[in-house]
């Protein structure tokens, strides 16, 4: 039983379970063993049957016993279950298998999405380099909040090094420091510039699957032939939403920048137009909750008018209290 205590790893993706060759040994287990192997607990393990998701066992006397399918069944799941999947659809996933459909395509739809969307390169950091890059001043509590923000990962068994998903961010970050920002404003402004582009990508997401991907991904699970279509779009369309992205925000700071640059080198500022538009940034989940109440297309006119609104109620609200607070006390109406 040795050579089976060191269990191949899950692939990046999971495929069906192996068929044994002919005339191989084969391998059985006994629950708590199957538990042991697999990592999940003999309870998970007996939710799973109950569930459909797991055959079950050979009944064997007074025992049930396992084979090498089901441990590759229950790897199979947990890796599902890592990339985001529920029970549910990964029973659609399972059942379509068992029913002969092949989930080649499938599972090459889940491997597409869930792969690098950069091509940035992680890296590693220590804390006295950290140091050096901001200031030369160790700050511990600029380093827990970059580990809350998800710019540094800490690493198992040690404290004083750390992974860095994207350096190109914590560049920025310390040149911004450099020019005098203070990290608290910096880890604000990301929290901020975070919610705003989670916004877009959501967006852009709505978008492609309306007009592109709900042809393809409508039956559940997809057949093979258009996963691997989906698969092939999202690698073709991938980097249309950060080039989107890239064209709008040099043009947005190229005429921001240039309208903040006029005004300062001007003598004397210039009246602001009334009729001028004027950007503020909201919460994604305030921009979501209004255009679930008035779409898309009300949602400038619907924030407009809330706004006024507010400061009409506050106009009268003033007035109310200046009347008051002048000692005239409202008569009382006749015939009252």
């Amino acid at each position: 039983m040795d050579e089976h205590r060191e269990e191949a790893r899950v692939a990046e993706a999971p495929g069906p379970p192996p068929v044994e060759p002919p005339g191989a040994p084969r391998v059985e287990y006994r629950i708590e063993d199957l538990a042991h192997h697999s990592g999940a607990t003999v309870r998970t393990i007996r939710a799973y049957q109950d569930r459909g998701l797991l055959p079950r066992p050979e009944r064997r006397g007074r025992s049930n016993v396992y084979g090498d399918a089901h441990l590759a069944r229950l790897r199979q799941i947990a890796d599902l279950l890592d990339r985001g999947y529920t029970l549910a659809s990964i029973k659609e996933l399972l059942e379509a298998w068992d029913a002969g459909r092949g989930l080649g395509g499938v599972l090459g739809l889940v491997a597409e999405v869930d792969g690098p969307w950069t091509d940035e390169k992680a890296d590693r950091i220590t804390r006295a380099e950290l140091a050096a890059a901001f200031g030369g001043t160790p700050d511990d509590a600029a380093v827990a909040d970059a580990v809350a923000l998800g710019v540094l990962e800490p690493l198992p068994g040690t404290d004083d090094e750390f992974l860095v998903p994207s350096p190109q961010e914590l560049a920025v970050a310390a040149e911004l420091h450099a020019a005098g920002v203070p990290l608290s404003a910096i880890g604000g402004h990301l929290r901020e510039l975070r919610g705003q582009v989670e916004h877009i990508a959501a967006r852009f997401l709505e978008f492609t699957n309306e007009h592109v991907f709900a042809r393809y991904l409508g039956n559940h699970p997809p057949s093979e032939a258009d996963a691997a279509e989906a698969a092939s779009l999202i690698r073709r369309l991938r980097p249309l939403a950060q080039k989107s992205v890239d064209a709008e925000l040099a043009r947005a700071m190229r005429l921001f920048a240039t309208r903040h640059l006029r005004r300062h080198l001007a003598a004397e500022e210039p009246p602001q137009r009334r009729d001028e538009l004027q950007y503020v940034a909201l919460p994604a989940s305030t921009m979501d909750a209004v255009q679930a109440l008035v779409g898309q297309e009300n949602m400038a006119a619907f924030i407009t008018a809330a706004a006024e609104r507010e400061l009409h109620s506050r106009t009268l609200d003033a007035l109310t209290t200046t009347r008051n607070d002048s000692g005239i006390v409202p008569q009382k109406p006749p015939f009252a």
